[in-house]
């Protein structure tokens, strides 16, 4: 099949590696992204799985809890310019819109965007002229345990549950501050799904295979290596982005009968094509650490 310069540029920017290279395996692969990827890492060609830039659609992402910290929304509404972002009508609609998806236990978006909410949508679109939108929503709850939310910027928030009556208000935000800086996928190594370890573990062997080491040397080198990627996914693995020296899952074991039970990270305009922004997990760290 015929290979888009496109599709070349695409995965030069995710994994670093020479266009020629990229065209070879895009070929092999189909056109498949994600195939050619790994077929990149399995010849050790690929230096990054990353995006070149930040996607960057505009908005505001916001948060509404409960008094008691059990329960929580995070909520994304969507813009076309950065100037109606800061919009402080704009702003505002977008906290009621958190406020009401908790007064109302709403978990869909699409619930949310009806009745009185939505004719404030409309009204605020012929105010201001651009297109506005709630894009996403998702709540967290606990019986017994509390939950964190942190937000930078109104461009990235973070929701984390801690379960046990042991969890303190400091704890939880400790932890979505360090989802926002750190960007893990699962809460544990054991979360992983099957088929990802699988993949992953596939292209370990086929990366070690070229090592020439005996048999017994290269499983333990691919057991170590898997284990290293499942801590560096996982967020109790994680080293703690305010004392690198203990792991998330170390802070966590220091409060008896705590453990986190979900966490859920919300970027302004993940997904959405719109050209290169800010790095702005990378401000995130800076401010946890100095913070």
């Amino acid at each position: 099949m015929a290979i888009s310069a496109q599709q070349v540029k695409e995965l030069r920017e995710r994994t670093g590696a020479g266009m020629m290279e990229c065209k070879t395996v895009l070929a092999e692969a189909g056109g498949d992204m994600e195939a050619a990827i790994d077929l990149l890492r399995k010849r050790g060609l690929a230096k990054a799985d990353k995006k070149a830039g930040r996607v960057a659609a505009e908005g505001v992402v916001v948060t509404a809890a409960s008094a008691d910290q059990k329960r929580a929304v995070l909520l994304e509404v969507n813009c076309e310019t950065d100037f109606v972002a800061k919009n402080e009508e704009f702003l505002a609609f977008a906290r009621r819109g958190a406020e009401q998806a908790l007064a109302d236990s709403v978990a869909d978006v699409s619930a949310l965007g009806t009745g009185a909410l939505e004719e404030q949508r409309k009204e605020l679109v012929s105010r201001l002229g651009e297109n506005i939108a709630l894009r996403r929503l998702h709540s967290l709850g606990v019986d017994s345990g509390l939950v964190g939310a942190y937000l930078h910027g109104g461009r990235i928030g973070v929701l984390v549950s801690v379960e046990g009556d042991a969890a303190t208000a400091e704890l939880t935000r400790d932890l979505a501050m360090h989802v926002a800086a750190s960007r893990p996928e699962v809460v544990r190594p054991e979360d992983v799904s099957p088929g990802r370890v699988a993949r992953e573990k596939e292209i370990l062997v086929a990366q070690a295979a070229e090592s020439g080491k005996p048999a017994d040397i290269v499983e333990k080198m691919i057991a170590g290596r898997l284990n290293k990627l499942l801590g560096e996914i996982a967020l109790t693995g994680q080293p703690f982005v305010k004392n690198p020296d203990q792991s998330v899952g170390a802070l966590v074991a220091s409060f008896p009968g705590c453990r986190v039970r979900e966490f859920v990270r919300f970027e302004v305009g993940e997904g959405i094509e719109k050209g290169p922004a800010a790095d702005f997990a990378s401000e995130v760290m800076a401010q946890v650490r100095g913070s």
